[in-house]
């Protein structure tokens, strides 16, 4: 099959913190940047989600000072917006039509990105030699991922992520499901970050 230059873009369906009794969902920010970025130079994109449908937005993202003019340009533009009412389910994208995966963050990721469907959809990216990226909470996504070997995804690799300091300074410590941090080190994962809420990243190969 001939190559596409097409990304295959994550992002969560979850509303509510399970027991915290607030709303989360995806942080806007999150696709808005990537999104336009990745447009810019020239690549086609979808939208998807663990279950397809509608894509909540974490209103916190919504406050004035995370709304950059690009992010609220975005947010006010309906036909970009519409995009997330009804999203294509992940499990039914074909890996074929795409050359990246990339998993957007928000707190509502960290209840359902992890599972079965991902996993298997993020180890045949990564084992066909595309791209495979993740922002913020995002890297949730390669918790559960198996390489062919049996490994983790994550061993070895340089990652990096929201961090348990930052989930403390943010307040939602006790309402995460996991720490993001912790799971990635046990899986063997080399996690750096950068003093919390600075600007770190990190790139793994195929």
């Amino acid at each position: 099959m001939a190559p596409t230059s097409k990304i295959l873009i994550i992002v969560t369906n979850t509303p509510e913190y399970e027991t915290a009794g607030y709303r989360t969902g995806l942080w806007l920010g999150e696709l808005t940047h990537f999104y336009d970025c990745v447009h810019e130079h020239g690549f086609a994109t979808t939208i998807a989600s663990p279950q397809g449908g509608y894509v909540p937005i974490d209103p916190v993202s919504l406050a004035p000072e995370h709304m950059d003019g690009t992010t609220g340009q975005r947010y006010r533009d309906r036909r970009f917006m519409d995009l997330l009412t009804n999203t294509v389910k992940a499990a039914d994208a074909d890996v074929e039509d795409y050359v990246a995966i990339y998993f957007a963050g928000g707190h509502g990721v960290m209840f359902d990105f992890r599972g079965a469907d991902l996993a298997e959809l993020t180890a045949a990216f990564y084992q066909s030699g595309r791209v495979v990226a993740a922002v913020c909470h995002g890297p949730a996504a390669l918790l559960d991922v198996r390489l062919g070997t049996g490994d983790p995804l994550v061993d070895g690799k340089d990652v990096t992520g929201f961090s348990w300091p930052e989930e403390e300074i943010a307040e939602r410590a006790d309402a995460v499901p996991f720490s993001l941090q912790d799971e990635l080190v046990n899986l063997g994962a080399n996690y750096s970050t950068a003093a919390p809420f600075a600007t770190q990243w990190s790139r793994t190969g195929a």
